[in-house]
């Protein structure tokens, strides 16, 4: 009897057959070129998993958040003997950890906020310490603000630098953005808005900004902060967003016609017919995030109802009255949202200035949002961007 070989998987799988914990230890994994991981830190939260064979999000939150405590304690003792060089990595990796532990668990109750104000303190603790140029910031919104770090650029003796509006998806923050390749961007003279937008991180969290489809509010209030800058050229403003993000900057860019450029880093067409399909599979699909979490950052309590919600969450009809040059970034394997939707999303698109690049199995970056091969998916977008903001 002829047996069939068990084919491996074609990326790092830390979890065999689970998608979710795998893809967020690999997330964290990606992100240690830009001090978001240490492969020690990340490999300890497994090994507390596995030692205790478990496989709930509660034992997920408690070995991230016990990881995290204890890089955040080594932080705050570098901190308080004066090595802030030493300090400042340790509080941006604990950051992460905590953030990481924290986004599994909805609805958030006092134990994931206390988490998630923990992970942004440490972030303020990176920020006071790092010879990064980092301002936090609030941007006019709605009679209120949303939170965002102004990263500035460098090594240009430019008055006033381009600019990129940095959004994030349906479960990242302004923070793990930072740790997903910003640094580079200002390297390459380009400063750097990162945004909570509504329904990610503080916005929600602790102000109430729910997820919309008509994200340009939040697009155009950047852009309206940007203008009062005396250090941005408001004609270099572009707009990025990965994941989910692949809905809301191509809305920005197609509807606020001050974007310079545009990059969905990960496609989405119709994100309504993408939650219709995880439903319909009782959540038994490649998912970044439990199931629940779509309700709560949409603000109802049944499925049924975030459904009808996401109904307008749809590009076509949309992306024709782009103008900017557009790039879209997939992976050919991405598990989660298929690549006839960044085919769709291309094809659709009014900008003339117009790429669809497609990463490969066999060359890396082929998971959702190249998380398999992150800093070749980041060298790939920012090079885009510094030829259409710096260059011309």
């Amino acid at each position: 009897m002829t047996q069939t070989a068990k084919r491996e998987p074609p990326y790092f799988m830390y979890f065999p057959g689970n998608y979710r914990w795998s893809a967020a230890i690999l997330s964290m994994l990606s992100s240690a070129p830009w001090g978001g991981a240490d492969v020690s830190e990340v490999d300890k939260i497994g090994r507390l998993l596995k030692s205790e064979n478990a496989t709930d999000d509660e034992a997920w939150f408690d070995a991230c958040v016990r990881v995290a405590g204890e890089v955040r304690g080594r932080a705050e003792r570098y901190a308080q003997a004066g090595y802030g060089h030493s300090a400042a990595p340790f509080f941006l990796r604990a950051c992460k950890y905590y953030q990481m532990g924290e986004r599994f668990r909805t609805p958030k109750d006092e134990k994931a906020l206390d988490a998630y104000r923990t992970s942004v303190e440490c972030f303020h603790g990176f920020v006071g310490l790092t010879d990064a140029k980092i301002e936090i910031v609030e941007v006019p919104f709605e009679g209120g603000s949303l939170p965002g770090y102004f990263v500035h650029a460098q090594g240009t003796a430019a008055n006033r630098t381009p600019c990129v509006v940095h959004f994030d998806g349906l479960d990242i923050t302004k923070e793990l953005l930072y740790m997903r390749g910003v640094p580079e961007l200002p390297k390459r003279g380009i400063s750097v808005l990162l945004m909570d937008g509504p329904g990610t991180g503080e916005a929600i969290r602790f102000r109430g900004h729910y997820l919309r489809h008509d994200y340009e509010v939040a697009g155009s209030a950047c852009i309206d902060y940007l203008e009062k800058r005396s250090d941005v050229d408001s004609k270099k403003i572009a707009v990025v967003a990965n994941s989910l993000g692949g809905y809301y900057a191509p809305r920005c860019a197609s509807v606020e016609p001050r974007f310079a450029a545009c990059i969905a880093w990960g496609a989405i067409w119709d994100y309504h017919a993408t939650w219709k399909k995880r439903i319909d599979a009782a959540f038994n699909a490649s998912m970044s995030v439990p199931g629940h979490h779509i309700s709560w950052i949409l603000g109802v309590d049944t499925v049924e109802q975030a459904l009808k919600k996401l109904e307008p969450f749809r590009l076509d009809g949309v992306v024709q009255k782009m103008r900017c040059p557009f790039l879209i970034t997939h992976g050919a394997d991405d598990e989660q949202v298929p690549l006839v939707d960044a085919q769709a999303l291309y094809d659709a698109a009014g900008s003339k200035d117009k790429t669809l690049r497609v990463f490969t199995a066999e060359e890396g970056g082929a998971q959702h949002c190249m998380r398999d091969y992150l800093s070749l998916g980041i060298a790939e977008m920012w090079n885009w961007l510094e030829d259409r903001l710096v260059h011309r």
